[in-house]
């Protein structure tokens, strides 16, 4: 039984125990690093960064080649070697901290790109949306009675009273008395109307 047992705990589904390290992790902070790196990146690619790269080889060689003899630490002779080793070593770090910075870079324009596709939805359905809206504010306009389409109508419902009304009246005359307007009334009132000077005062 003991022996079933430790074949069922050893299999590949037990996790295995973790192994002592000797050298602690490092865990760095990966935004303080690409920042640092993208500084040091951007430097490198500015006019500054060759001209005073260009004043240390200049004064390296000057020093190692008319310098004193027992002070020159890094021999003509043997083709400028350390110097050599310096730029390699500048060179092999210089390259993964470009790459770092352009992946960054990379990153960073990737989330712009989705934003500005995620905008660029949002705009699409909200001109949609104001599209149908204004589809629908068109179908409802026509359905709406316009001036002239009311006056017409009440022109011709007056007509239809009118007419109605003259076929009621029993006479002529009363039909023409009606249709031939009073004037006299207002003529007497016309004429008890106070005059007005150009000045606006009343005589």
């Amino acid at each position: 039984m003991a022996e079933k047992i430790k074949s069922q705990t050893s299999g590949l589904d037990t996790p295995r125990t973790a192994r002592t390290r000797w050298l602690p992790r490092l865990s760095p902070n990966p935004d303080a690093f690409g920042h640092a790196t993208e500084n040091f990146a951007r430097f490198m690619g500015t006019p500054q960064f060759l001209v005073y790269m260009t004043v240390f080889c200049a004064v390296w060689l000057a020093w190692n080649t008319w310098g004193p003899e027992p002070l020159r630490f890094d021999q003509a002779a043997l083709g400028f070697t350390v110097l050599t080793l310096m730029l390699s070593l500048q060179a092999s770090y210089a390259a993964p901290l470009l790459l770092l910075a352009q992946n960054r870079q990379d990153d960073r324009d990737r989330v712009s790109v989705r934003q500005d596709r995620e905008r660029a939805e949002r705009n699409l359905m909200d001109t949609e949306y104001l599209t149908r809206e204004i589809a629908e504010l068109r179908i409802a306009l026509r359905e709406v009675a316009t001036r002239d389409y009311v006056r017409s109508e009440l022109r011709s419902l007056l007509e239809e009273l009118l007419e109605a009304n003259d076929s009621s009246d029993d006479g002529p005359s009363r039909r023409s008395q009606r249709r031939r307007p009073d004037n006299s009334g207002a003529s007497a009132v016309i004429e008890h109307m106070p005059k007005l000077n150009p000045g606006g005062r009343e005589n």
